[in-house]
């Protein structure tokens, strides 16, 4: 967009070289070079604010693995960095929405329910989930407006389908601080358990993704799991990334 707007600039320079009376011939030439160069400043600039913004998402993924990951593809770099530090309600939802189908999950938008962002079904299983996908600067309070949908959707929802929430906490915190902190308040997590939902974090969706993409662990199971189990899944603070709260991961 910018590399058309510098074109734009040099075609009207030539045109007010060739169409103009004299005393505008230099003016506006030289005013089109200013803004040529003005508008690659900016270019550059944004430029080097995304090549630095991926540097910065690799090495906040790399520190908090204890390892050297694999570079990210430029077609998951968006994905991960709308699923880790959300700009917007709806990037999340898109990043959460291709991450689950990545993972081989049937998904779909929640048509039947107005209440939920995702439907999203377990292959040849009947366990379905009713996904409620929000972000939070800080932990998750009960006074979420997306947990008062969970709410309703427990109302309108089916025998087999069970309220997951997926929520992006503490979207301001590097990587490797959020597992020191609480992401949900004690308030939602007795609220979580007296009405059978789950929610897991997107760092902890992130993870999952990262261990299935790897074969290292049976991501089916690990969500089978989540439908039996009611309240927070998540590492726990200061616990190892492999050690989560609610059970273990089940291992293929």
């Amino acid at each position: 967009m910018l590399g058309l707007l510098q074109l734009l600039f040099a075609v009207f320079a030539i045109y007010s070289a060739l169409q103009f009376e004299e005393g505008l011939r230099l003016i506006i030439p030289l005013g089109c070079l200013i803004a040529m160069l003005v508008v690659n400043r900016v270019d550059k600039r944004k430029s080097d604010k995304e090549k630095s913004r991926k540097v910065f998402l690799q090495s906040e993924i790399d520190r908090v693995s204890k390892k050297e990951s694999t570079a990210i593809k430029d077609q998951d770099f968006f994905t991960i960095e709308s699923l880790l530090w959300p700009k917007s309600e709806l990037l999340l939802i898109d990043a959460v929405h291709s991450i689950l189908k990545d993972l081989g999950f049937k998904i779909c938008a929640g048509i039947k329910y107005q209440s939920v962002d995702r439907i999203v079904k377990i292959p040849e299983s009947q366990i379905t989930f009713g996904v409620h996908i929000l972000m939070s600067e800080e932990e998750v309070e009960g006074n979420h407006p997306k947990i008062h949908r969970a709410l309703q959707f427990e109302e309108e929802k089916k025998e087999n389908e069970k309220s997951l929430i997926i929520a992006s906490t503490h979207i301001h915190l590097p990587l490797s601080e959020r597992s020191q902190v609480n992401h949900i308040s004690k308030e939602l997590s007795g609220f979580l358990t007296r009405h059978n939902m789950s929610l897991i974090t997107t760092h902890h969706l992130y993870e999952l993704w990262q261990k299935a993409k790897g074969k290292e662990i049976d991501i089916f199971g690990f969500f089978e799991k989540v439908y039996s189990h009611s309240g927070s899944t998540f590492p726990l603070k200061g616990a190892e990334n492999t050690h989560f709260s609610s059970f273990n991961l089940p291992v293929e």
